[in-house]
């Protein structure tokens, strides 16, 4: 059975996908980039509240899911460049107390809306 998942509190789809799909026990959340979701700003300029406005992006979606950041099992993390890591990877271990995820880090060219940092996540329904 697959249940679709969109709030409100996160930034809508800018394209045909929808925030996360829940599939049994598991939900898949699409990437999330810093975009605010009520203003429909982005932030471009400071990689340590993007990294903060993507993971609150995040806890939204899963607490619609009825999940929380513990339930993560996997992370891909998109850096367009590699030289932020070590802020993005202190905002990132903030959101999780126990049993960290696994992870992945690459660097890639370009995200959407020229951003700089964008997080897909996999999780368990606990």
């Amino acid at each position: 059975m697959k249940k679709v998942i969109n709030t409100a509190d996160a930034p809508a789809p800018i394209g045909p996908y929808n925030q996360a799909i829940v599939a049994d026990k598991f939900i898949f959340v699409s990437g999330q980039i810093p975009l605010h979701p009520f203003t429909g700003e982005l932030v471009t300029d400071d990689i340590t509240i993007a990294t903060n406005l993507v993971m609150e992006n995040i806890g939204a979606i899963l607490n619609e899911a009825k999940a929380h950041f513990n339930d993560i099992v996997k992370t891909t993390i998109f850096l367009t460049d590699l030289a932020d890591f070590a802020e993005v990877n202190e905002v990132y271990g903030t959101y999780f107390t126990d049993k960290h995820p696994a992870r992945e880090t690459v660097q890639v060219s370009a995200l959407p809306k020229g951003v700089s940092v964008e997080i897909s996540v996999i999780a368990v329904k606990s």
